[in-house]
């Protein structure tokens, strides 16, 4: 029961995050061509898979080489690293409106996410890591929408990747620490089902569990931060060109541009929402994932 549960919640959540951006985005799409002509003559040119993978700045040709993602991702870090180390170095029995909001943030992860699916003693053993992923998480992501960063860490799979290992390693080990390799018999067999059923559940199982999960984790963080980056530079891209070159040229739908520049706004905003619930949603199923691997039963 846990594990379907688990899986209408990764449904639900990815459907949200991303079906209407695709559907805006195909609409703009479509509106472009009235105005636009052909891309060869110097018309509009909308976003690139390409800008995916910028050229080196740094190191080119070298095992060490970074382009702009990297650099954005190295940035983060340092900052991260310096907020909790100016949040915890001089914490006060009567707080700082810096302390206030920094324990509040941490509060809320630990709380509701940490201790709230594993219990106390649990969510303390797996917090460091949990709430690494959680900060993590939500400071690439949030890279997408701060000039002139403007592209999140995240849109590459490399560090999507990354944490979805990491929360699969967490989740085996948890269930190999507490039940030793019986763990696999309680992930994969389940209670009280027919004998002639249990091959065939098993193999579901196995790959729900064990190949699925790292899969979706990816894919959800990965997808969800590319298209609201792609749907960001469409959006903004189209109001340069309507109100600057279509407007410009004495063509009133350069007006359009209002339209697409309104959009952009609120995207914008949706996006920072975006970025914020995908870092819940990658924090909590790994807690979710480790408390499955705790559970006495399946």
């Amino acid at each position: 029961m846990l594990g379907w549960s688990n899986r209408c919640l990764d449904r639900t959540v990815s459907n949200a995050c991303s079906r209407s951006p695709q559907l805006i985005t195909s609409t703009l799409v479509s509106l472009l061509p009235l105005v636009t002509g052909d891309d060869s003559d110097g018309g509009f040119h909308g976003p690139s898979i390409d800008e995916f993978f910028p050229p080196a700045v740094l190191f080119a040709g070298t095992p060490f080489e970074l382009n702009r993602i990297m650099l954005i991702r190295l940035l983060v870090m340092t900052v991260l690293i310096i907020v909790f180390w100016l949040g915890t170095r001089s914490m006060k029995l009567v707080p700082t409106r810096g302390q206030v909001a920094f324990e509040f943030i941490t509060g809320f992860v630990r709380n509701n996410i940490i201790v709230g699916t594993l219990g106390e003693k649990d969510g303390k053993r797996f917090m460091p890591v949990l709430m690494t992923i959680f900060f993590v998480t939500l400071g690439m992501n949030i890279t997408g929408v701060i000039p002139p960063l403007q592209i999140a860490g995240t849109s590459v799979i490399g560090l999507p990747l990354i944490m979805s290992i990491v929360a699969y390693v967490l989740f085996i080990y948890a269930g190999i620490r507490k039940f030793g390799f019986r763990y696999f018999k309680n992930a994969l067999i389940l209670p009280g089902v027919p004998i002639a059923l249990v091959p065939f559940l098993a193999i579901l199982e196995f790959l729900s569990t064990f190949i699925l999960r790292p899969v979706t984790l990816t894919l959800r963080l990965l997808m969800n931060m590319v298209a609201g980056h792609m749907l960001l530079v469409l959006c903004f891209a189209a109001t340069d060109f309507f109100l600057f070159t279509v407007l410009a040229d004495g063509n009133f739908l350069g007006l359009l541009g209002v339209g697409t520049f309104a959009f952009g706004i609120a995207f914008t905003l949706l996006e920072i929402f975006v970025a914020a619930l995908q870092a819940y949603v990658i924090t909590i199923l790994a807690a979710i994932y480790i408390q499955m691997a705790l559970a006495e039963e399946h």
